[in-house]
Order: structure tokens, then sequence, then C-alpha cells
């Protein structure tokens, strides 16, 4: 019995040990499966994008899948003149959007915005195809988004009212006082007949970038340099080469339509009038010859330097799965993104070689001189700061310089109460930026 019982103990023991053993294999082949299965299980993010640029993204993604199949992304897409309403609705409301596209400044407030930092140094991002504008994604010292394009603006001209004027095609190295001469030149006729020299966007932007140009910023504590920048428009105004600002807004004049026409000689506006001009080609409905030259700028600074808008990817601070997430953002801000938007007509955030090459094509399309856009020097149209675009840019440099354009204040006038209003109704709450 005595024999029996050891027998059973030892029996017991061992079957233990191997009970144990086979517990802690299988507990260990569990953690391996489920690490791999975390590596590889479906992750679905969502992102929200503008109209315009919807069908790249998706173009985009198509590509990054190849690599990375367990990440699915849904975009979602809202009217342009709507879009960080709902998008700003959609995430106060708890619907997570993991990414979304758009300003920086239009969405720091929310407190959503994750820093990049960590994700940039451990990816091993290569920032300076970012170029000169990479310090503007940043926010209290930390990259809150990454650019996948911008908008940089140059000087569109209809070669086939010059040819048929006789007139020399603009210079690319013009100061806006050559600019003004020359807009002059080239108006003539009159009503329905009438040839305008130019057309400028009334956006307080266009008025205000020659100052910019020069490197000051709308939030300087010295706004004196903005003077001259509106007294040019209002110039060009009583010279009858441009259309009065009251006009263009009771008449809904856009500069899209009006260089269509074939009635304008010169257009000031962003790069993507490039492919709207480029389909309006295609559909027949211009039979000008066009191209374009770097902006004006004022006299002592580099010809080609001109402004340029940043329109980036955000990440959501909240998002569950921030690790793919980036990594989306990344592909889609880096060089596999760029070369699609670039194929696709627009000028990219990050800019190498091959982008570069993508962007030029083949040479067949127009306009002849797009290379002017990869050679600019670019300054931010304003500080992606919170509430510079909404209040000094929407409401103070936009409402005073109207009034002067009225004549209801001289436009000394209207640069002292813009630089009195900046100090009240922005640095008195976001100063410290």
């Amino acid at each position: 019995m005595k024999k029996i019982w050891s027998i059973c103990l030892i029996m017991i023991a061992f079957l233990g040990i191997v009970a144990g053993c086979s517990s802690g294999a299988v507990k260990g082949e569990n953690s391996d499966a489920n690490s791999s299965k975390n590596d590889n299980e479906k992750v679905s993010l969502k992102m929200a994008v503008f109209p315009d640029d919807e069908a790249t993204f998706e173009r985009v993604y198509e590509e990054f899948t190849k690599d990375h199949p367990n990440i699915e992304i849904t975009f979602e897409s809202f009217p342009q003149q709507q879009f960080y309403e709902k998008i700003r609705m959609q995430l106060s409301g708890g619907e997570g959007y993991d990414l979304f596209t758009g300003q920086m400044d239009q969405m720091i407030d929310t407190g959503l915005l994750a820093s990049l930092d960590e994700y940039i140094k451990e990816a091993d991002v290569d920032v300076s195809g970012y170029g000169t504008l990479y310090d503007t994604y940043k926010h209290e010292d930390e990259v809150k988004s990454l650019p996948y394009r911008k908008s940089n603006t140059m000087l569109y001209y209809n070669k086939t009212l010059f040819d048929e004027q006789g007139v020399d095609y603009p210079s690319d190295d013009m100061t806006w006082e050559e600019f003004r001469e020359l807009a002059k030149k080239l108006t003539n006729g009159s009503g329905d007949k009438k040839v305008y020299g130019a057309f400028i966007q009334p956006w307080p932007q266009l008025w205000y970038m020659s100052a910019v140009q020069s490197g000051v910023s709308i939030i300087d504590k010295d706004l004196t340099p903005f003077t001259a920048a509106l007294q040019l428009r209002l110039d060009m105004e009583n010279d009858g080469s441009i259309m009065k600002w009251s006009e263009q807004v009771t008449s809904g004049a856009h500069y899209n339509a009006a260089f269509q026409k074939g009635n304008v000689a010169m257009n000031i506006i962003g790069d993507w009038h490039v492919s709207q001009l480029r389909e309006a080609e295609e559909e027949g409905d211009i039979d000008f010859d066009w191209d374009v030259v770097p902006v004006p700028h004022p006299e002592g600074v580099e010809k080609n330097t001109t402004t340029a808008l940043p329109v980036t990817i955000m990440m959501n601070n909240n998002t569950k799965y921030p690790k793919e997430a980036f990594e989306f953002l990344r592909y889609a801000t880096g060089k596999e993104g760029a070369i699609q938007f670039a194929s696709d007509g627009y000028l990219t955030g990050y800019m190498n070689d091959e982008v570069k090459e993508a962007y030029m094509g083949d040479g067949s399309q127009k306009p002849k001189n797009l290379h002017y856009f990869l050679e600019a020097k670019e300054y931010s149209e304003y500080p992606m700061l919170q509430g510079v675009k909404n209040i000094v840019v929407e409401q103070i440099f936009k409402q005073e310089g109207e009034l002067a354009l009225i004549g209801e204040q001289s436009v000394e006038e209207a640069i002292e109460n813009i630089t009195k209003r900046v100090e009240t109704d922005w640095a008195s709450k976001y100063g410290d930026e």
C-alpha cells in the first residue's frame, strides 16, 4: 500500500509539473498570438477630408493598404463652407474622427489636436521635406499637424489679350507699382466690352499680401507696412484697371468666372486655379492661351516671394489607434502621398525631386511656367494661431479694409483701427501665443 501511495504521489506531482509546463506554454503561445493578432487585426479609422481632396485621398489609401492591409479608413466629407462647423459638431457630440484635414488654426481651440513630436521622432520622419513652413505646424512648441498640400499665390495671365494689344507678357521680377502700370496699359473699353487689366478677389489676404511678402505679420504691433498695401488696391480701383470692391460684391464677381470670361488680363490667386483652368480647357469653356508668373513684389524683396496657406492632417488626441492613425498621416503627408497629390495637380506640403517630377508631369499641360510654384519663397498668409483667421482676418482686416474701400474712412484710419482692434479683440485673448 505504501508503494502504491508513493507511486500515486509521484504521478500526481509529475502531472502537476506537466500541467504547469503546459499551462505556461499555452500562456506564452496565446501571448504571442495576441501580440501577432494586435499587429494584424483590422483597425477601423474615420477621417474627415475636404470634398475636393477626397478622390485623391482614396487613391493614396489604395496604395497605403498594400503594405497596411489591416488598417481600414472610412473617408467622410462635407461642403467646404460647412466643413469646420460639421466636424466640430461631430467631435463635440462624441462622434470620433481619428484624423481630419484643414487649417490647423481652425481646430486648435478644441483641445483635440494630438502632439506628433514623439511619433515623428520614433518614425524618424525627414521633416526637411516640409521646407520653410515646418514651424507653422507647431503650437506651443509642439507639432500639431503635417501638410499634405499648400496653396501658393501666383499671377495668371491671358496671353491672348497681351498678344492682341501688343504688350509684353508680365515679367517674373515685377514690383507692385510696375504691375499697376501694366494693368492700366491693358485696360480698355467699357460696359460689357470692357477689358480689365487685372482681377483681385475681394479677400483681405489679397490686398494685404504685399506687406506679408516683406516678412511682417498681421498680428505685429506695428502694422504701418499694411498702409501701402491697402492704398495700392484703392489706387488700382481708382485707375479703373480692377473692378471696385463694391461692384465685385454686389455683382458676385468671382476670380474663376471672371478670368475664364476672357476679358481679364491678369488674375492673382492660389495654385488651385491651375486645375480649374485645365478643367475648363478640357470642357471647351475657354479659348485663350494662358500662363503664370510670380506675383509682383515690393521694392527690395526677392522675386518669386509669395504667400502660402498650408492644408494639413491632424490627429485626434482621443483616437483609440494613435499608432495606426499616425501611420496613415505620415504616409499621406510624406513622399508617397505627395507624389499622388502632385500627380493630380496639387502643390504639396512635402517636396523632393520625385514629387517635383510628378507635379511637373510630361510638360504637355499648361501652364508652361508651372515651375515657378516649385521655386517660390513662401510666407504664411497668416500665423496658424487660435483666433487669427476668424478674428483678425475675417473680422478686423476685412471690416476695416472694406470701410476704406467704400470711402467711409481713410487708408491711414483703417490701419490705425486695425492696429487697435488686433490689440483689443485678439491679443487681449490670445496675445501670449
